[in-house]
């Protein structure tokens, strides 16, 4: 491993290359985390004063200039919280994808520059991973028995970076508990499903086995499942769907232009776009 690699390197390099809207730099020892100019800290967001509220301004506005009709503060906290957290988990699930890696992010580790689509992170705290990997001799490298294990690993750094965010967006959002960690649960599963499309078929089928059994349902503090479907399009064609275990609350700016996974809608409902969300 070069010098001036890390267990993580390669799957965030792989990462930007085949979704250049999201770049993740990885911080030396002696490095300051990036602040102004757009960034953001996720201890601010979590902290829930000034910081959190500079980066919902940013929504409201986007909303208004892009629909022409402000939004309700909570449906503009939904959005500020969707478009971290898409972004953040894919840190964590990654690495878990394409090299079995699992690093913890604390909230005081990672900023986050929408504008620009960059992340920057500090070394994590610990990096998991199975036997035989080559990265076990490093510190702070913790070996876990197996898959499963693992999968457990993904599902408690997820969780530790997001519980705080979720604790500070929660009143804003008017959700609580269960309705924000089915809002983690979706972001999750469709930040590393998006991804995988991008680095191909088989990583995209991949990706779907693999979210099953990370999140087969009763996965606390999980809520559901990863609920991947499939339908028959108009041609005939199957089409993949998942059923999300909250709504992004979009319908309320756009009505008629409705993910089609949202909870709202049915299968007999005019199938248009079966794209995941983003955090454009």
């Amino acid at each position: 491993m070069p010098a001036a690699a890390t267990p993580l390197t390669a799957a965030y390099d792989r990462l930007t290359t085949a979704f250049p809207g999201l770049a993740v730099t990885e911080l030396g020892p002696d490095e300051e985390a990036p602040a102004g100019a757009g960034w953001t800290a996720a201890a601010g967001l979590a902290a829930g004063g000034a910081e959190l509220d500079a980066f919902l301004a940013w929504d409201a506005a986007q909303v208004v200039r892009d629909h022409g009709r402000p939004a309700r503060p909570d449906v503009v906290a939904s959005f500020g919280l969707h478009r971290y957290a898409w972004a953040a988990c894919l840190l964590i699930t990654v690495p878990w994808f394409l090299r079995r890696r699992v690093p913890r992010f604390p909230v005081t580790h990672v900023s986050y520059d929408r504008t620009a689509g960059r992340m920057a992170v500090r070394r994590p705290v610990r990096v998991a991973c199975l036997p035989g990997d080559p990265v076990v001799a490093l510190p702070g490298t913790v070996v876990v028995a197996d898959e499963e294990a693992l999968r457990a690993e993904v599902r408690a750094a997820v969780a530790e970076h997001l519980e705080p965010v979720l604790a500070a967006f929660g009143p804003r959002m008017r959700r609580r508990g269960r309705a924000l960690w089915g809002m983690a649960t979706d972001e999750v599963v469709e930040g590393l499903w998006y991804v995988a499309r991008l680095f191909g078929e088989r990583e995209a089928a991949r990706a779907v086995r693999e979210l099953e059994l990370l999140l087969p349902g009763a996965t606390l503090p999980y809520t559901g499942s990863a609920g991947f479907r499939t339908l028959t399009g108009p041609d005939g064609a199957p089409l993949h769907t998942r059923d999300r275990a909250s709504c992004c609350m979009f319908y309320t700016v756009r009505p008629e232009d409705t993910c089609a996974t949202c909870p709202r809608t049915c299968d007999r409902r005019p199938i248009v776009n079966t794209a995941v969300s983003t955090p454009a």
